[in-house]
């Protein structure tokens, strides 16, 4: 399932230094497959592949939720471009 991830960001530099890490502690058969902010850095989408929008909030939250209030929603990937079904 894709789950896209919005965040609304309060501090860039830390919320963007745990993505970093948490890229690289991705749970097994999980794929990050957007990360993305606005021009000013105060929001950001990620779309993340996982079992399931618990899992993703589970696993982002561990890392960025200091640093951000987000949003997680179930994407419908079916009818987005550019991303696989």
């Amino acid at each position: 399932m894709h789950v896209m991830a919005i965040s609304a960001i309060s501090d860039g530099d830390g919320f963007w230094g745990s993505l970093k890490k948490a890229h690289g502690r991705l749970p097994k058969g999980a794929k990050w497959t957007l990360a993305v902010a606005t021009a000013d850095g105060s929001k950001a989408v990620n779309v993340i592949v996982h079992d399931s929008v618990d899992a993703v909030r589970d696993f982002f939250e561990g890392y960025a939720g200091q640093f951000a209030a987000t949003e997680y929603f179930e994407a419908d990937a079916a009818n987005a471009v550019g991303l696989p079904k």
